[in-house]
């Protein structure tokens, strides 16, 4: 018996021996013969010093097999903790990552609030509260690391007479924070647009603001007064147009000097194009070719209409009507048609014409068009170092005290300003740095100002508070805010859908209306009412005089979470 025989307690078959070495050939082949190097103790054990049996070689085969197995294992595990680890490590640098990311999100937030913040500063003297507040900050960007800041002061006109001093306050309080470099301001104005555009003709939508210059009574200088505060606003930055409304005597048409006289159609839009005259759109019934008109009234109006409505006016910040004299059907017309922003009248010293304009005034009032000015013209002139008042004086102020309109403005006497109407230049241009060019100037920023708190107030005069199911209300020119309960204001439409038209009879009936509606848009209407469309579909015009004279919500509502 051989010496290492006594380690072998069994005998083999020399098949299975045989299948045995196979499958351990088979396997080490296949961990590409690398795996083969077992442990050393593993050939210790079974080295002998004389032939082995068969017995002694299957278990040292069996044993270096087991320690194949075994390392074939541990590599596994290896493999295994290493991608466990390489994952872990992807893992913690996306985080990372995403924490860097939210990180500089912060900064940036943190950095945008600094500027607002800043800019908060700048009150707007025409609405009384910040520009930021206003919506005016546009585009807002921030790179805190490099220290640049940039955003667009977008004004509700480009005739804005604070515009520069905006540009200049911005620039200043945002470069005083202390992380900030540089400082990029750009200004522009909101599109022009009327507010309630979608009830316009199409020639009017692109309109923001219509000015109706009227005095009631001819021969007071109306005229030109219109011409002049129309080019005044132009030479402020505004895109203008002018509406000669005169149709019996037109005076655009002596009043400047376009090159093309004529008024021109457009065959595929049936349109009309307006003719220009330094950057300033008009029309008027003199550039039809027609003269003077000899008709009725109520053609006249359909003319007046037409010429209005149907003129290519594009964008224009505003468009200045020169009224006709008088308080009849034409001018009913004109201020029932187009949506007048606001007035401003015109008279002369003496007392007949403080008559004329006074029933103007009130025919604005009852229309709920705002008188913003009054200009009175020819009121005095200078010679010999002393002042003369050759057709008195007190007619412009007694307007202005009788019916609560805040500016006045005196033209004085000059010839000049009758001349340039009459070689068809306007004074405005033709002197720019004159004492009537100046006044024009003061009168064209109270325009400005008068109608962006009127675009304003009437924007926000009506509107729906979802959080308390209330409906508030201010009117214009009024200090006073109420709430009104959407089924209170639907259960009182006077229309001919809910009251009959011949018998006064309630046709909508209190239970008609359910407690819970709640209107779904509120548009203005002019300056007098909103438009209030309902979930069953209908529109219903309710006037801010029939809004005061509802049941009110006494208990304020709690707000709703939604």
């Amino acid at each position: 018996m051989n010496d290492c025989q006594n380690n072998v307690s069994s005998q083999v078959s020399p098949h299975s021996l045989q299948s045995s070495f196979s499958l351990t050939h088979t396997r080490a082949q296949g961990e590409d013969m690398r795996l083969l190097q077992a442990p050393a103790s593993v050939y210790v054990t079974s080295q002998c010093s004389k032939p082995q049996s068969r017995g002694g070689k299957f278990l040292e085969r069996r044993i270096l097999q087991s320690a194949i197995n075994d390392s074939l294992l541990s590599r596994r595990i290896v493999r295994q903790q290493f991608c466990v680890t390489r994952r872990t490590v992807n893992h913690v640098s996306a985080t990372a990552a995403s924490l860097e990311a939210d990180a500089a999100s912060l900064l940036t937030i943190e950095a945008e609030n600094d500027v607002l913040k800043a800019l908060s500063q700048i009150i707007d003297p025409d609405f009384g509260t910040d520009i930021v507040s206003c919506g005016f900050i546009k585009d807002l960007l921030v790179d805190d690391a490099s220290g640049e800041v940039s955003f667009r002061l977008e004004l509700t006109t480009p005739a804005c007479p604070v515009k520069d001093m905006f540009e200049q306050k911005a620039n200043e309080v945002v470069a005083a924070l202390p992380w900030v470099q540089n400082v990029k301001v750009t200004m522009s104005a909101q599109p022009a647009k009327q507010i309630y555009s979608a009830q316009l003709p199409a020639g009017l939508q692109t309109i923001s603001n219509i000015i109706a210059v009227s005095s009631c009574k001819g021969g007071v200088g109306k005229s030109t007064v219109a011409v002049n505060l129309a080019y005044t606003l132009a030479g402020m930055g505004a895109r203008v147009g002018i509406f000669d409304a005169d149709v019996y005597g037109p005076s655009l048409p002596t009043m400047v000097s376009p090159e093309n006289r004529l008024l021109e159609m457009n065959p595929e839009k049936k349109t009309i194009i307006p003719t220009e005259y330094m950057g300033v759109k008009m029309v008027s019934f003199g550039f039809a070719g027609q003269g003077r008109a000899i008709m009725r009234g109520p053609m006249v109006s359909g003319v007046i209409n037409q010429l209005l409505t149907t003129t290519e006016w594009g964008e224009l910040d505003y468009l200045v009507i020169d009224m006709p004299p008088g308080t009849g059907d034409i001018q009913l017309t004109l201020c029932q048609v187009v949506p007048l922003t606001a007035a401003v009248i015109v008279t002369t010293p003496q007392k007949l014409a403080f008559i004329d304009v006074a029933k103007g005034v009130r025919m604005f009032s009852k229309l709920k068009v705002p008188c913003v000015a009054v200009v009175e013209n020819m009121c005095h002139f200078d010679a010999d170092g002393k002042r003369f008042y050759p057709f008195g004086k007190g007619s412009g102020a007694q307007v202005v005290e009788q019916f609560g309109i805040p500016h006045l403005f005196d033209l004085p006497i000059r010839p000049t300003l009758s001349a340039s109407g009459d070689s068809g230049i306007p004074e405005v241009v033709a002197d720019p740095q004159g004492e009537v060019a100046d006044i024009f100037q003061n009168l064209g920023v109270c325009v400005v100002q008068q109608c962006a708190k009127i675009r304003q107030q009437v924007s926000t005069a009506v509107m729906y508070d979802k959080s308390i199911k209330a409906i508030k209300v201010k009117v214009p020119d009024s200090n006073e805010e109420f709430l009104l309960h959407p089924a209170t204001v639907r259960r009182n439409d006077r229309s001919a859908q809910s009251v009959d038209e011949w018998t006064g009879e309630q046709k909508l009936l209190y239970g008609d209306v359910p407690e819970d509606i709640e209107p779904e848009e509120i548009r203005p209407m002019g300056n007098y009412a909103v438009s209030i469309t309902w979930p069953d579909g209908f529109s219903q015009i309710a006037p801010y005089d029939q809004l005061q004279t509802m049941e009110r919500l006494v208990d304020v509502p709690q707000p709703v979470s939604t």
